[in-house]
């Protein structure tokens, strides 16, 4: 299915996007049943660039949407978001500003017909000196060959091409036509962009105010889609007739169980949270899964829930079972693809996994000394024989030069080489614990240092043949290694031992 907007001279004079005429009334002023019936949030949709509300960065002075607009040059792009930013609301305001034709294609509805269709009119409208912008709404509904049919039209410049989507391009938009177009990504709403539209509502429709309790609750809920919050505003208005002001009571009353118990950002939602990461860091997957339920039955956002997960797997887990962060990288992938209610199993195995994994926050205490040891200590220059030496000047400065090739040592193992700047007493950071596969570190860790300390003692610091160094296995089934890559130089080329 696909709409076109007429060359401004074809349209209904009250019709004509963007434009006011004798037959325009301004918003808020008594209007027709079938005014009405338009939803507050299409009523709303923003004519102007400046009346857009939100995605600063993208919009704001010397930002590239901003850029593209006032240069004149559309490009093809993909607008990636989620609901109510203002997708569509863009793509129109692009047509309207390079006075193209627009033609809208959903692709839930449509197929090549539509687009074949849209190809005619862009031709017809080149042929009368006319630019076309093609807006696909959804677009990640299409198919690989209904997306490839725009790749010889985008190429040829015949039309400008906007896709809108609310999930990730990288996955469901073909590598092809993701190369043709910038991919623009669309945040939610803030609370402060939240308030300007509602303060706009208010005012230009007639609603009446809502009380503070209601309005936080009602942004809450919204979660950073303006249609929702729009719409929602309207519904409970309709909803209390003769109300001078809207509370929460009338707000609970016509949003029912739909309305969210959590308003992002607000007490509950923090402690919620609190209580999934501690009841997994406790190792209670049944008290781990009730708070999970209790989120995302609250209208948590899974994805803020996933990236918690991720969280807990390296702060709490960390390298007692390295599997911990990959089983919640995948768990988060799995989600991103299925999307709810499907993909909130993933999450709960997740959550699961990650409650019954050995514990250990070894790294996370690690790296937050190592953090503070770097900002009081400041910085010092890179020891010459680490340096990298990719060119004859810097061998000849004597970059790289006593450097030993770990891999050409006994046991893969330069005891007693030194990689920390000179002048610096080796500090300490990581001390990993009695759990999981930090066992099997912890042994590996303290014979490394037992054969520094016995080189450090013997003075040897060059290479030199000695007992082949104890090798280090992780346990069947854990993923990665203990062992470096050989040195990179600044063309990742190996560079030489």
């Amino acid at each position: 299915m696909q709409e076109s907007l007429l060359p401004d001279d074809d349209l209904p004079p009250a019709a004509t996007p963007g434009r006011r005429t004798a037959a325009s009334r301004p918003r808020g002023a008594s209007a027709p049943t079938a005014r009405d019936s338009i939803p507050l949030a299409e009523r709303l949709r923003p004519r102007t660039l400046d009346e857009v509300i939100g995605q600063q960065h993208l919009l704001g002075p010397g930002k590239p949407l901003r850029v593209a607009f006032e240069s004149g040059q559309p490009h093809s792009m993909i607008l990636w978001g989620p609901p109510g930013v203002g997708k569509t609301t863009l793509a129109r305001l692009m047509a309207e500003a390079f006075d193209a034709q627009f033609i809208a294609i959903s692709a839930v509805l449509g197929g090549i017909k539509d687009i074949r269709d849209a190809v005619e009119q862009a031709q017809a409208a080149r042929g009368m000196g006319r630019r076309t912008i093609v807006f696909v709404d959804e677009v990640h509904r299409f198919n690989k060959a209904q997306q490839d049919a725009f790749l010889p039209h985008v190429e040829s410049g015949l039309f400008t091409f906007i896709g809108a989507t609310t999930e990730n391009p990288s996955f469901e938009v073909n590598s092809a036509l993701l190369s043709r177009a910038t991919v623009h990504v669309l945040q939610p709403l803030t609370e402060a962009d939240m308030h300007a539209l509602l303060a706009r509502a208010a005012q230009e429709a007639g609603l009446p105010p809502l009380s503070e309790a209601a309005r936080d609750r009602l942004i809450g809920y919204a979660d950073g889609d303006a249609r929702r919050l729009l719409n929602t505003y309207e519904n409970v208005a309709r909803m209390s007739p003769g109300a001078a002001t809207l509370d929460e009571p009338l707000l609970e009353r016509a949003v029912g169980e739909q309305l969210r118990r959590y308003d992002k950002g607000g007490e509950q939602f923090y402690d919620t949270i609190s209580a999934l990461h501690k009841s997994v860091r406790g190792s209670d997957p049944d008290a781990a899964l009730y708070w999970l339920v209790r989120m995302l039955d609250g209208g948590v956002d899974a994805r803020y829930i996933a990236r918690r997960v991720i969280r807990m797997a390296s702060e709490d887990i960390g390298l007692a079972d390295p599997r911990a962060l990959r089983f919640a990288l995948d768990a988060t992938e799995t989600y991103e693809r299925l999307g709810s209610p499907e993909g909130e199993l993933t999450l709960a195995q997740a959550v699961i996994y990650l409650a019954m994994a050995p514990k250990s926050n070894a790294a996370y205490v690690a790296y937050k000394a190592a953090r503070a040891f770097v900002q009081k200590d400041g910085t010092r220059p890179v020891p010459l024989h680490l340096r990298n030496a990719p060119t004859k000047l810097m061998k000849s400065l004597g970059y790289g030069e006593g450097y030993r090739y770990a891999h050409d040592e006994a046991g893969g193992v330069a005891a007693g080489e030194r990689y920390f700047p000179e002048g610096l007493e080796p500090p300490t950071f990581y001390e990993p614990v009695e759990r999981g596969l930090e066992i099997r570190i912890g042994e590996r860790l303290r014979e490394l240092r037992r054969l520094n300390a016995g080189a450090a003692a013997r003075g040897e610091r060059s290479s030199g043949v000695r007992d082949r160094a104890p090798g280090f296995a992780p346990e069947p089934g854990a993923q990665g290694h203990l062992g470096g890559d050989p040195d990179v130089d600044a063309h990742g080329d190996p560079g030489e031992p």
